[in-house]
């Protein structure tokens, strides 16, 4: 069951339908990751301000480890843009909300 105020978390499968089409953005993330966690209500947020123009998802990379090497993660946090299923951007570390929707508003 999807929350619609949750970015929904995705396996392997669900995953290459959702990156379909349009701008998308991943969040690749793990539960011991102190700054990943930090980072969830900023990007709950950011999924709400981009709603209809940006897709969110979250992967979890201790359990599709095959995602992450396909995007070469090796750090996490790591936000990887794409866009119709190539990677356009990607960004490593925790940031601010303001500074994180500086650099989405970039690709709309």
């Amino acid at each position: 069951m999807v929350n619609e105020d949750k970015v929904p978390e995705l396996t392997n499968n669900e995953f290459e339908d959702f990156i379909k089409e349009g701008i998308v953005l991943v969040d690749f993330f793990a539960e011991w990751c102190m700054p990943c966690l930090m980072m969830t209500p900023i990007i709950d947020e950011l999924s709400g301000k981009f709603k209809g123009k940006i897709k969110f998802c979250k992967i979890n990379v201790g359990e599709n480890q095959e995602l992450a090497q396909k995007f070469n993660v090796s750090s996490i946090p790591n936000f990887t843009l794409l866009k119709d299923r190539e990677i356009i951007e990607q960004f490593i570390g925790s940031m601010s909300s303001e500074k994180f929707e500086e650099k989405l508003k970039e690709f709309v």
